[in-house]
């Protein structure tokens, strides 16, 4: 079988669906096609946010469909172009900030939160001040937070929009086997269901969750690409009141450290105030931690979460740092039995292992109930461990009582980004006509700046059809 379209878009995270926003407002006449390996938005549920534990859906509610894994995630939309990417290597500062504020406006349109954190200077000011006598670096972003529902349901009315009023079709459970390459130019997708679908143009937006898959694409296409870090580490969880001095102006504190032992960059990310850890799949068998939380009250928890991740960026010849990722985390499945593994603080540092007794006795309630009690440092790499527990010294001087026994860290967090693509400003590969943007092209890191490259190539697409 094979149908023909204008437009392919392989992924429907947050850079596959700004790509038909814009493609079919700057041309309404165009035919979209997006591909997704998992469902359609009203479909996608998670057995586990009600009963506590992952049945292993697959493919993962969490992780793949509509919205990807934007849907169910914290809805963090970072309003800096110094944030979530790396589209300051593509454009200027002023450019860059153009294309934030466009997509802003979108989710705005859309019912997004209108608030927007971090913009009250002299508080930020009095943290980075105090951070710096520190050592520690405190990054600044304006956060406008969606939370898990409200997230949902923003991306719940694009998809309704694209639907009923574009010509745009979206495929679920359906796979990518091979993008389609005649004279040096892309012309559709073949899937393992052995669907061919044509069009004039193809952009690669498959998420971290296809991060693997893009990677391989580019191998059989011949295209060059270039290792990213990976980004590997564990979720922390403690009190609202250890963080609440913090997350209060700034929603997300941003920390960067250099641990005194081996010098790796440590980082917090996903910050998550009066939220939960969750658990999520990748490839149907690994389970790797996360985190979210939601905008209304009634629905905080007593703690915040964020990760701590270390990022290290390998050199030749390895060339396999998403294959090094699972590693870490099938390690960590391997000693829980498949699941996420807890440990308190005070008992790494002493080099025992938590056992349901010492975690019965923690002041700090995990909101992750599946989680499994163990030891830490029968997974993580040394210099990772090490860089952690240096790092969370550091922040305790300006978040004080995180340096704690009570705190727990859940692991493992992995971060998997695709290796960069090679690609002009407007992410159009060496092979013409194809397009690789968001998170799993190795260009962003989180919901915003996906976005942005979705918009860059539908005008992009949209110059070339003019012409």
């Amino acid at each position: 079988m094979m149908k023909n379209y204008d437009v392919i878009i392989v992924g429907a995270g947050p850079a596959g669906i700004f790509t038909a926003l814009e493609a079919s407002k700057c041309n309404p006449q165009l035919k979209i096609l997006i591909i997704d390996k998992g469902r359609s938005i009203e479909k996608r549920t998670c057995p586990a946010r009600t009963t506590g534990n992952c049945v292993k859906c697959n493919p993962c509610g969490i992780t793949f469909g509509w919205s990807g894994a934007g849907a169910f995630s914290d809805g963090k939309l970072s309003l800096s172009p110094e944030v979530g990417g790396r589209l300051l290597d593509y454009y200027d500062n002023e450019e860059s900030q153009k294309l934030i504020d466009y997509c802003d406006n979108i989710y705005l349109k859309f019912g997004a939160n209108e608030k927007v954190h971090g913009l009250n200077s002299d508080r930020i000011e009095e943290i980075k001040y105090e951070a710096s006598k520190h050592n520690i670096k405190l990054v600044e972003c304006p956060v406008r937070h969606l939370g898990t529902e409200l997230a949902y349901e923003v991306l719940r009315k694009m998809y309704i929009h694209l639907m009923e009023n574009t010509n745009t079709d979206f495929k679920e459970l359906t796979e990518v086997q091979e993008i389609l390459v005649e004279n040096e130019a892309a012309v559709g997708v073949r899937t393992t269901k052995g669907e061919e679908f044509m069009a004039r143009y193809v952009v690669c937006a498959p998420g971290r969750g296809g991060a693997e898959w893009l990677t391989e694409v580019s191998k059989k296409l011949k295209l060059k690409t270039t290792n990213n870090a990976v980004d590997i580490g564990v979720r922390v969880e403690v009190p609202n009141s250890i963080m609440d001095h913090l997350t209060k102006d700034l929603y997300e504190a941003k920390l960067v450290y250099y641990s005194d032992t081996f010098e790796n960059k440590v980082r917090t990310f996903c910050m998550n105030p009066g939220g939960v850890v969750s658990e999520e799949h990748y490839d149907d068998s690994i389970a790797v931690v996360n985190g979210h939380s939601y905008s209304e009250q009634e629905l905080r928890t007593g703690n915040t979460n964020f990760a701590m991740l270390v990022s290290t960026t390998f050199t030749e010849p390895f060339d396999q740092p998403i294959k090094y990722g699972k590693y870490i985390a099938k390690l960590g499945n391997m000693l829980t039995g498949g699941g996420i593994m807890v440990q308190r603080l005070g008992d790494l540092v002493q080099g025992r292992r938590t056992d349901s007794s010492k975690l019965s006795k923690s002041t700090t309630i995990p909101t992750l109930k599946s989680a499994v009690p163990g030891d830490l440092s029968f997974v993580l790499p040394q210099r990772h461990l090490t860089s952690i527990v240096e790092a969370l010294k550091a922040f305790d001087k300006v978040a004080p009582g995180l340096y704690s026994k009570n705190t727990l860290l859940y692991g493992v967090e992995v971060k998997f980004y695709s290796s960069k693509f090679d690609t002009n400003k407007k992410f159009e590969t060496a092979i013409n006509n194809l397009y690789t943007i968001g998170d799993g092209a190795g260009i962003t890191r989180g919901l915003m700046q996906a976005s942005v490259t979705g918009v860059v190539v539908a005008r992009a697409i949209t110059e070339k059809n003019q012409n």
